[in-house]
């Protein structure tokens, strides 16, 4: 994979996005309209250098064009106070990144895949039942249900957690209507630990696919919405085809919700005997992952002079 091009994305709040872009290593999908692009982002609190790149190589051998972004505040991208999880700002950042691919030279506007994983997984359901532009959705061990992973939570580490959890979330709440720095609570722990990811395996995991820019923590107001966050309720909306990946053995993103959002979005699904992060580069079924998005991408890509049935 050549070396990408580093670009920044402008918001509407006079902010920017940084990014990067993989420029096609082989011309199988390009037509007379250009190269397709998949424009992806990281799940809760990960930033692009956590694992990244290893599915972006995969996209590009097979034909396509790469935008991997940093959400506002993480990373290099602008936004206070660090480390917030704005979900509804973060749909906002995949639509504009989506236009910036748009405007790329040499990419086809009409055949761009949004591409996400675990809450960002979710995120892509969302922006395609919005974008009906939007040639295809790849999701991987997607969080797509707020209220089933509290749920999972309730009956793995009982109410006392959960209740441990809000009250770190409202102590951030509180700090943000009174202008103080954000209560910040860790994006990964051990069992019974207050994270937003405490399965067991869930600090091994991200600790090998973590970048230099990550940071184990996040403000702790997204706990009091996030189980109210559904993007799969919606996936009925969506227009294009839908790849779904889920890790039967998911404990932070539950495995069955995301079955019930992939009927909804009548997707082509694919089931890993796994947990969340087994994904990842490195990982015992990234290879198989990767291939099933390769396949994925050149059924529904197919320059348009010679489709595949």
């Amino acid at each position: 994979m050549s070396t990408p091009r580093q670009i920044r994305i402008d918001t509407p709040d006079g902010g920017h996005l940084v990014a990067e872009h993989h420029r096609a290593d082989s011309d199988d999908l390009t037509d007379t309209h250009g190269r397709p692009c998949v424009v992806m982002a990281h799940g809760v609190g990960a930033t692009r250098d956590c694992g990244l790149d290893g599915f972006a190589a995969a996209l590009v051998a097979a034909g396509a064009d790469v935008i991997a972004f940093d959400y506002r505040h993480f990373a290099g991208s602008s936004g206070e106070p660090r480390q917030l999880v704005h979900l509804q700002r973060q749909i906002q950042d995949y639509h504009l990144a989506v236009g910036h691919a748009r405007s790329l030279s040499g990419v086809d506007p009409d055949r761009i895949v949004v591409w996400g994983v675990s809450l960002s997984g979710g995120h892509v359901l969302r922006v395609a039942a919005e974008d009906h532009r939007i040639a295809g959705v790849i999701s991987l061990t997607p969080a797509v249900d707020g209220a089933a992973a509290v749920r999972t939570m309730l009956g793995a580490h009982g109410p006392g957690h959960v209740m441990r959890l809000l009250r770190i979330g409202l102590a951030d709440q509180l700090a943000a209507l009174r202008h103080r720095p954000a209560v910040l609570a860790p994006i990964v722990g051990h069992p019974g630990e207050p994270a937003a990811l405490c399965a067991p395996g869930a600090v091994d995991g991200m600790q090998a696919i973590a970048g230099p820019t990550w940071r184990n923590a996040i403000a702790a107001r997204v706990l009091l919405r996030i189980g109210m966050y559904r993007p799969g309720a919606g996936a009925v909306r969506i227009a294009c085809p839908v790849l779904m990946q889920i890790a039967d053995g998911d404990r932070s993103a539950p495995p069955g919700a995301a079955t019930s959002a992939a009927t909804r979005a009548r997707a082509t699904v694919h089931h890993y005997p796994c947990d969340h992060f087994d994904v990842y580069p490195g990982a015992a079924h990234h290879d198989r992952v990767t291939e099933h998005q390769k396949v994925f991408l050149r059924r529904v890509l197919a320059p348009r002079a010679v489709m595949v049935p």
